[in-house]
């Protein structure tokens, strides 16, 4: 089951990666009219969610740092553009964290959870529920994007 969860992550990461390979630095930082974010917030944004729903809830250190954190979190919105640089480190962390997510699952690294509801009012239990509804949040900005490359 958790395979399958994996797989879906992957697929969708090879998705938010294609927008990275076909549009450029000015497009994917611009935040188009009726949105209050960029593309490039919302691939940032969905690494770190993930980071702070597996990791986080269950009390393990996220593999990102804490600035990335803060600038795109939940409640966050674009302040600056993405340089060059920073978007080589989002690119590389869209599979990295995913990857080291997949192998510290199998070694069994995830052993406690904190209870969270989310604001869909849905409640995760456990790591296995948290990467699960990873993928319903990753397909809500997966759907943002999809809307936003059209306001470019």
């Amino acid at each position: 089951m958790m395979n399958w969860a994996f797989d879906i992550a992957y697929r969708n990461r090879v998705i938010l990666n294609s927008f990275l390979e076909k549009h450029t630095l000015q497009e994917l930082n611009t935040v188009p009219e009726g949105f209050s974010n960029s593309i490039i917030w919302n691939i940032a944004h969905v690494i770190v969610t993930q980071q702070l729903l597996v990791y986080g809830l269950s009390n393990v250190k996220m593999l990102l740092t804490e600035q990335m954190i803060e600038r795109y979190r939940k409640g966050s919105k674009t302040e600056k553009d993405v340089t060059p640089e920073e978007l080589e480190d989002i690119r590389a962390l869209l599979f990295s964290t995913l990857e080291q997510t997949k192998k510290d699952y199998a070694n069994g690294v995830f052993k406690t959870f904190n209870s969270y509801t989310t604001s869909t009012n849905s409640t995760m239990t456990n790591v296995d529920e948290a990467i699960q509804f990873n993928n319903f949040h990753e397909g809500i900005h997966l759907g943002y994007i999809l809307a936003q490359r059209k306001s470019i």
